[in-house]
């Protein structure tokens, strides 16, 4: 039998349903959305369309109107999406390939749903349950044994759009043809990390996210912390995101973190850790106080706005329940940790201190690593599953046995021991066979240890996955620097990867792309632009290098930022021009010379989460590398509603704002609708498999018989667009729209992108549209108002308009 999803069913349109429902219709699959009839109709409305479907039309208008957006284009994706409700519209459910259930955790309201789905699906169609409480035994026990062979668990994790992970759990009678579609499916078009878990209560990602979170809220009353002290120390100096424990909370909601721990306390009666997941007094006092975070204005921290419109941020007293300021947060531990270089050693630097802070993240992560070893083979058979369940899940840059690895397995059992603390006996077994680390890699392959075997196994990924960290590990380098590799990718293909600061273009990787284009020119057949992030989100590039320049226009060294840019636009020229094909792979942050660098490429294969745009305007300068040129170039050549159009007027104005707004798109689909991408450029969903997809496009393209572009001139629109733009600065700047200085910064932008003062329609050349750009780039960093705008964009990460 041929599986596909074409047509999918959500059944439930809350904040998870909602997220589902969206993250189906962006991938391209129709989508029916279904929830109840309201309860409080008049006799009236019971018999208008409009009012029985009030709940789930207002579960889709949430849906759209979400920040940040769960539609990847909210123009075209809401129109894939259909809704209806259970009474009128169930029998819909018999055309669709997957129906996702996604009602309220109460297993009699699931039960009785899916005997109603079971009447009416057809044979073969895929259910599954987003639960995290409630077993899917109980809910699949008196179905059709079709259904029930059709019938799992996919745990996803909210934001939907935005949450790699995905838990999907085997039911009792499941059928593993069915798990395997599903999972090939999900990772593939619906970009998600698959995670194998078990029908145990919460699965793998919140058994042991709740049992950490309680752990490390008991411990800091015991410690006598408080709570700004420990997001400082479980924040980035220990591999987690910035929002650390509770402001990660504040985030979720209290009532969400809440709910999962008690369902874990109480279904969990014989875990050797239970107390801690029943959470401080203080907290179901702020749950029953509706302080739930940031949903209700105010949780663990709370922003409040003075007289005077000046920001003060508080913090809830677990004593008081009251909310007072806190000042900056310093231990020797963490001031030492931040001396290190790699995350191995500011986690060994902080849980091995002997200071407060020391001593408390240890009883932490001491906590937390036995109970993860313990919950094997309990909750997975892997530790594979479980590391993975919290990078993805959580946005820790490590799993449990991957930060056990970094800290020392055998110093910290010793220690553990030394203070009493029952070791699994598994991890002795493990330190007894001579073993020291987790993970290791053969080949150009990682395997994983095995407790059940007592052998090392090969960590299963896609074919499709090409690990840059492995191919390093296996010497494939063969050019480096401090900021930019090249790494073989076998079969001709090599990949430039940034590794500087955010991937922040500077001089030496301008100068290294260069090198490594006339290398490839010798020794391969393409080359592949991309990096990827080994846990918490990383940017593919967040810009160029601000302080570079900036300290030499503050020294006047402007012929030297001059001949920077033309370094900039020859190492572009190589990159557009090269003998062979250049495919970048873009992914989160695609920023400035980011996104001037996928410009200039042949091709784009880009994951679907993508933030590009040029908005160096935010810095008070214009794009420096060619990003104009090629983003006015896309548009006349691959803009399919104005390839025929001889008044350049509305589009002109269309590329012109996108980058004097300094516009940055929400997703890969409203890059392409911004004129980033062209129509030949891909869309990948699932991060993991981009550099994979990227080589093989290469591969393609040089099977198809590849020829580089040939050098062309291109009309601009001339004077003809500067003159209406220059107007309307003008009446903006009279408003009181833009200062005197943006002004000046739009109307170089707008010279540049016209093609300079030229009629409309001129054909020019792109080295005088180079020169144009280049010019105003350092006309610019001679003012001081762009000075003052980049040193404040460098301090704060945002701009200030002068």
């Amino acid at each position: 039998m041929q599986r596909r999803i074409a047509k999918a069913a959500v059944v439930g349109s809350g904040i998870m349903g909602g997220g589902i429902a969206a993250l189906l219709a962006s991938a391209g699959i129709k989508t029916l959305l279904l929830d109840i009839v309201p309860f409080d109709l008049s006799d009236e409305e019971k018999k208008d369309p409009k009012a029985r479907n009030r709940i789930v039309e207002k579960g889709l208008d949430d849906a759209i109107k979400s920040k940040p957006p769960l539609f990847m284009d909210k123009k075209s994706d809401p129109a894939l999406v259909t809704t209806g409700n259970l009474e009128d519209d169930i029998d819909k459910l018999a055309d669709v390939d997957w129906i996702v259930e996604v009602v309220v955790e109460n297993v009699k309201i699931k039960q009785e749903l899916f005997k109603k789905i079971d009447k009416v699906r057809k044979k073969g169609t895929v259910i599954s349950s987003n639960t995290s409480g409630i077993p899917l035994k109980e809910m699949s026990q008196d179905l059709s044994d079709d259904m029930k062979k059709h019938f799992l668990g996919t745990h996803f994790f909210n934001p939907v759009r935005y949450m790699h992970l995905l838990e999907i759990i085997p039911g009792p009678d499941t059928s593993r043809d069915v798990l395997q579609f599903m999972a090939d499916f999900c990772e593939k078009y619906l970009g998600k990390g698959i995670v194998w878990a078990k029908d145990t209560p919460n699965f793998i990602g919140n058994r042991i996210g709740i049992q950490g979170m309680g752990k490390a809220m008991h411990a800091m009353l015991e410690h006598g912390l408080t709570i700004p002290e420990v997001d400082a120390i479980f924040g980035q100096p220990m591999g987690r995101p910035k929002t650390a424990t509770f402001k990660t909370a504040d985030m979720v909601g209290l009532d969400t973190m809440y709910h999962v721990a008690k369902n874990c306390y109480d279904m969990c009666p014989d875990d050797e850790m239970r107390d801690t997941m029943a959470l401080p007094a203080f907290v179901e006092k702020m749950v029953n106080n509706n302080m739930l975070g940031n949903k209700t204005k105010g949780g663990f921290y709370k922003k409040e706005i003075t007289p005077e419109w000046k920001t003060i941020r508080k913090v809830i007293n677990p004593e008081t329940l009251d909310y007072e300021e806190y000042g900056k947060v310093d231990f020797p531990c963490l001031a030492e940790a931040k001396k290190k270089a790699s995350l191995p050693e500011k986690m060994q630097t902080i849980v091995y201190a002997d200071d407060k802070a020391g001593k408390y993240a240890w009883d932490v992560m001491a906590t937390s690593l036995i109970y993860a070893a313990n919950r094997i083979p309990e909750i997975s058979d892997t530790i594979v599953d479980i590391d993975n369940a919290m990078k993805w899940g959580y946005n820790f840059e490590m799993g449990p046995f991957e930060a056990w690895e970094a800290i020392g397995v055998k110093k910290s059992v010793e220690k553990m021991e030394k203070e009493g603390r029952t070791v699994p006996e598994k991890i002795k077994k493990f330190l007894d066979g001579g073993n020291e680390t987790f993970y290791k890699i053969e080949g150009g392959k990682k395997y994983f240890y095995d407790f059940a075997s007592g052998s090392y196994k090969l960590v299963p990924v896609s074919e499709k996955q090409i690990s840059l960290y492995n191919l390093r590990q296996e010497n494939k380098v063969v050019k480096t620097s401090g900021s930019c590799s090249l790494i073989d990718l076998g079969d001709g293909v090599f990949d430039i990867e940034f590794h500087s600061k955010m991937n922040a273009v500077n001089r030496e990787m301008i100068e290294f792309m260069i090198e490594a284009h006339q290398y490839v020119a010798e020794n391969g057949v393409g080359v592949v632009v991309g990096n990827q992030a080994s846990g918490m989100p990383a940017p593919f590039s967040a810009g160029g290098d601000l302080s570079f320049m900036l300290g030499l226009a503050k020294e006047g060294k402007f012929s030297e930022i001059d001949d920077f840019i033309k370094t900039v636009h020859q190492s572009i020229l190589a990159s557009k021009y090269a003998p062979y094909p250049v495919v970048a792979a873009p992914f989160g942050l695609a920023l400035g010379g980011g996104c001037e660098i996928c410009l200039a490429a042949d091709r784009v294969v880009a994951n679907a989460d993508l933030f590009m745009g040029l908005v160096e305007v935010g810095a008070g300068l214009v794009p420096g590398g060619a990003g104009m040129m090629h983003l006015w170039q896309n548009y006349i050549k691959y803009k399919p509603e104005i390839a025929k159009i001889t008044d350049y007027s509305g589009f002109f104005v269309q590329a012109f704002m996108q980058v004097a707004q300094a516009k940055v798109s929400g997703s890969a689909a409203e890059a392409r609708n911004a004129g980033f991408l062209r129509p030949a450029d891909r869309i990948v969903f699932n991060k993991d498999l981009l550099i994979g997809e990227a080589k093989k496009e290469v591969l393609k393209m040089v099977d198809d018989c590849y020829a580089p572009p040939r050098k062309e001139k291109f009309p601009v629109f001339g004077r003809e667009g500067q003159g209406m733009i220059w107007s309307e600065m003008l009446n903006m700047k009279s408003g009181g729209y833009i200062t005197p200085h943006m002004e000046t910064i739009a109307k170089r932008a707008c010279y540049c992108l016209a093609g300079g003062d030229v009629p409309a329609g001129t054909p020019v050349g792109e080295d005088y549209l180079l020169k144009l750009e280049r010019e105003a780039f350092v006309d610019l960093w001679r003012t001081e108002q762009t000075q003052q705008m980049a040193e404040h964009m460098m301090k704060t990460g945002k701009p200030l308009f002068l």
